[in-house]
């Protein structure tokens, strides 16, 4: 199968794959600069970052790769705009956003030349993205891992979607093997976007500990969970999870109010940066609904070279 080209205002990626933003710190330079070197694009995820680390890992990507970087920023964190602004400071080349909506973020793009792709899960929001000035949209459905905004799968929104808008569709959620990519592409998708299979990858910043944790998990492994940012979130089954679950409160000693609105059950960064630190028994491990797809380590190269393979050899 061809697959399509992908333009997002001036960026034109040699091939149609945008890296998954995945918070906290999972999504850094090194994982970013080496899916850009394969000719996708490469996304940091900025969630969770100070303005200052978020420089520097703009500028450690810049000197890993001369493809394309971008960022993923959810609206919920209270220093989106802050965030926002450091990037297109740093000339990053497209900001993806999620997990919320802000209006004023096009009009930053737009006088920075700077594309701003939404994460929508609606054709509603789909809609009104591309009228206030997004250059593509990142269709995510209910496959997805993190946070969710719909119930509904990836291919029954993205052919809606395409229907509704003229700018490029990216579908995202579920996307593992290369049959994935091309079912998305023959339900009317542009690009695609790939999170799980890129955190289980060398260059990925997982704890190894961790990365183990995304090959061995099976279907009956993923759970949803209640997020502090008031959505559902799909998570692999571990003692944190069923903790929450149950119920369980851990409201921080101090709060750093690192989310404009929080239901305070347990503080989603820490618990995502423990994860990602390697500290499981009070970690989060966000992940999408086919994690159990996944079933060895591989360099972003290797990863991108058998989809691509596949790719070309389905029906």
């Amino acid at each position: 199968m061809k697959l399509p080209e992908l333009r997002i205002g001036n960026l034109k990626p040699a091939i149609p794959i945008m890296q998954g933003g995945m918070a906290v710190r999972i999504s850094t330079a090194s994982l970013a600069a080496a899916v850009a070197n394969e000719g996708g694009i490469g996304i940091i995820a900025a969630s969770g970052m100070s303005p200052q680390e978020l420089r520097e890992e703009i500028r450690q990507a810049r000197a890993l790769s001369s493809g394309i970087i971008g960022i993923n920023i959810m609206y919920a964190v209270t220093a989106f705009a802050e965030i926002f602004k450091t990037a297109l400071q740093e000339g990053i080349d497209l900001v993806v956003s999620g997990a919320g909506f802000s209006r004023d973020m096009f009009a930053w793009g737009k006088e920075a030349n700077v594309p701003v792709v939404p994460i929508v899960s609606t054709v509603k929001l789909a809609k009104i993205s591309e009228k206030l000035g997004a250059q593509a949209v990142v269709v995510e459905g209910k496959e997805a891992g993190g946070h969710l905004g719909t119930d509904c799968s990836v291919l029954e929104i993205v052919p809606e979607v395409k229907e509704s808008v003229r700018i490029p569709v990216i579908a995202a959620g579920g996307i593992v093997e290369g049959r994935d990519m091309v079912r998305a592409i023959k339900s009317g998708a542009d690009g695609v976007q790939i999170g799980t299979r890129f955190a289980a990858s060398e260059e990925s910043n997982a704890a190894a500990n961790l990365k183990e944790v995304y090959i061995r998990a099976g279907k009956e492994d993923i759970v949803l969970i209640d997020s502090p940012v008031g959505l559902p979130g799909r998570a692999i089954r571990n003692a944190f999870s069923e903790r929450i679950a149950a119920g369980e409160v851990f409201s921080p000693a101090k709060c750093n109010k690192c989310l404009k609105s929080c239901k305070g059950n347990f503080c989603i960064m820490k618990a995502l940066k423990n994860a990602q630190q390697g500290n499981l028994e009070e970690g989060l491990v966000f992940a999408g609904e086919f994690v159990d797809k996944i079933k060895k380590l591989m360099s972003v190269k290797e990863i991108i070279r058998t989809l691509l393979q596949e790719v070309e050899v389905s029906i």
